[in-house]
């Protein structure tokens, strides 16, 4: 494998979990936080296109109650600005392995794929 990138927040404990599994396991991957390093549209719709809006988007989460319903409806309509400009809308953790798009942490899905 090329390249494994962790995109998640770091005080997320799904995140921290994900990191802690794949840290014993001995997976070299780069951490991309969400907050500091952002999003741009790119990779927003390289994600839409591998695994769709709605398991990409957390409509459960704290950030998306605080949204009003116009920002709502344009982000469920595919406003990546709206999206990137809230990375924590973002299912946590996500995980790109050579390309491969694994949103949640499931240990066993992981480990298919990183075998």
């Amino acid at each position: 494998m090329s390249e494994i990138i962790l995109y998640g927040i770091p005080n997320c404990d799904k995140v921290r979990a994900a990191r802690k599994w794949l840290e014993e396991r001995g997976v070299l991957y780069r951490f991309w936080d969400l907050r500091k390093d952002g999003l741009d549209e790119a990779l927003l719709q390289r994600w839409l296109q591998a695994v769709g809006l709605k398991t990409l988007v957390n409509t459960r989460s704290a950030t998306w109650r605080q949204l009003d319903g116009a920002a709502r409806a344009a982000i469920l309509n595919g406003d990546l600005q709206g999206l990137a400009a809230h990375p924590t809308l973002i299912k946590r953790p996500l995980l790109d392995v050579d390309g491969q798009i694994l949103v949640g942490f499931d240990p066993e899905r992981w480990a298919e794929v990183l075998a």
